[in-house]
């Protein structure tokens, strides 16, 4: 009895870490925008899964600094980005906007995300440097942002997390 009320704490701590890493709380509950459209997840196909080939493809696309990412551990390491963020073209916005077509997108201009002032104003369009500065550490970048995600300090996690972003929220390259 005793090693599974441990274990039903480390769950539990593991669970608020994760919620916590993007500002919610495991008592409230999702925002108003990923209530309304949860029917919309439910109908929207995923995409079919990406050959090796195409993930290679996605990834030459980056700088080459970002070239040498491990995928998997780019997988394992986006695990906490999940609690807040969804990576499908036509996914809901949650606590953080969706992620498909980031790369080339403008800060702060994902159609119905309500993002805070700040980030809107940012002006800048986000490409694998300007992600890797802001997983880094968001309030340092921009001091007026919603998101409360810490940070991720280690170059080489962001390095993997970015080239996996890459696969999940990018097109198909054509054969």
């Amino acid at each position: 009895m005793r090693a599974v009320s441990v274990w039903s704490l480390v769950s539990l701590g593991a669970a608020a870490l994760a919620l916590g890493a993007c500002g919610q709380s495991g008592s409230s509950s999702s925002s108003s925008s990923s209530s309304s459209s949860s029917s919309t997840t439910s109908t929207t196909a995923p995409a079919p899964a990406l050959t090796d080939a195409q993930k290679q493809a996605l990834v030459a696309q980056l700088p080459a600094a970002y070239q040498g990412a491990d995928l998997s551990n780019g997988e394992a390491k986006f695990a906490v980005c999940r609690s807040c963020h969804t990576t499908s073209q036509g996914g809901e916005d949650m606590t953080g906007p969706n992620l498909w077509g980031v790369f080339g997108r403008k800060a702060g201009s994902e159609p119905g995300f309500a993002y805070s002032d700040d980030m809107k104003a940012a002006g800048w369009t986000w490409d694998a440097d300007r992600i890797d500065k802001w997983i880094t550490n968001p309030r340092g970048v921009l001091a007026g942002t919603k998101m409360t995600f810490i940070g991720m300090p280690s170059a080489t996690d962001r390095r993997d997390v970015i080239a996996f972003l890459k696969t999940q929220t990018s097109p198909a390259p054509k054969s």
